[in-house]
């Protein structure tokens, strides 16, 4: 058995995420600990008894669910199970961060004061109203991209994030999404809907953010992973830092290729899956990506007991 631990990114916080973790673990609550003294502020405090519209902010969702990713981890640990005994590790967007930093190539109070940086950077990009992201189901990548690059007219429209096989989330000018919206009813999506993001990330239109964090990025030490880590932008296995430095700067604009960095993973041997965090969004996405793969969630102390159970 192969086993790759999986890290989800924005959509999947939700107010209370991690504190159970906390109060069972002192190692988990460290983590908290530890990124509120990074960003010098009670980000903690919100996670556990603030409003979801505070915590949606993508400046406070990304280090957020970082942290609780961390938490899981760290509570990983204290029941004898290791980040060494993955396989791989990879994660979805700002989950790849989490991924690097369990994997040791980022240090904690580093990762969180990116994220931090990364959040803030994505949502200044572009005004508000100016971007848009639409989610196109039961359409293939190859379909989508077709759909956005007709729906583009000039304007930025690209597929952004191939997270299963049937579904595409495209990014890039409103209007653009919006008949890219259109279009792909009219080739056969069963739907095709706006979503409601705040910027829309991990496409051209993200250039200025891109710019920020190769800033960020280079007054940062990064070290080689003690397990490979599957890069969003390239869909396989990275563990050179330079090279990890240059992908997490062109993640910014690129798409998330989880659709393809799942299947690399399985015809590595992989065949089971953990989701280190909040929620459950990639385990239903790796459900329809490969089937065979079996599937545990690690976000509470009961997910915890059903391990060593």
């Amino acid at each position: 058995m192969s086993v790759a631990w999986v890290f989800p990114g924005q959509g999947a916080q939700m107010i209370g995420m991690g504190k159970a973790l906390a109060e069972a673990y002192p190692a988990a609550k460290a983590v908290f600990d530890e990124v509120d003294a990074a960003l010098g502020e009670k980000l903690s405090a919100l996670i556990w008894e603030g409003d979801i519209a505070d915590l949606t902010l993508t400046a406070n969702a990304q280090p957020a669910l970082m942290a609780t990713s961390l938490a899981a981890v760290k509570a990983l640990g204290a029941e004898g199970f290791k980040i060494t005994d993955a396989a791989y590790v990879a994660g979805h967007s700002l989950g790849e961060y989490s991924a690097l930093c369990a994997a040791g190539a980022l240090s904690l109070s580093d990762t969180a004061k990116l994220l931090r940086i990364r959040g803030e950077a994505m949502q200044s990009a572009v005004p508000v109203g100016v971007g848009a992201m639409a989610a196109l189901l039961g359409l293939d990548f190859a379909t989508a991209t077709e759909v956005a690059q007709e729906a583009a007219e000039g304007e930025i429209c690209q597929a952004a994030n191939d997270n299963d096989p049937g579904q595409v989330v495209v990014s890039g000018h409103k209007a653009a999404v919006e008949r890219a919206v259109e279009i792909a009813k009219g080739k056969g999506a069963k739907r095709a809907v706006m979503l409601p993001v705040s910027a829309p990330f991990h496409c051209a239109l993200m250039q200025p953010a891109a710019d920020r964090m190769a800033e960020a990025l280079a007054g940062v030490a990064i070290s080689a992973p003690v397990v490979p880590v599957v890069a969003n932008v390239r869909a396989e296995a990275v563990s050179s830092p330079d090279l990890i430095r240059d992908l997490l700067v062109q993640q910014v604009t690129g798409s998330v290729r989880w659709r393809e960095s799942v299947e690399w993973m399985v015809a590595q041997g992989v065949t089971e899956a953990w989701e280190i965090g909040a929620g459950k969004a990639l385990s239903g996405m790796i459900k329809r990506i490969a089937k065979e793969t079996a599937l545990k969630n690690v976000g509470t102390p009961e997910d915890l007991a059903k391990l060593k159970g």
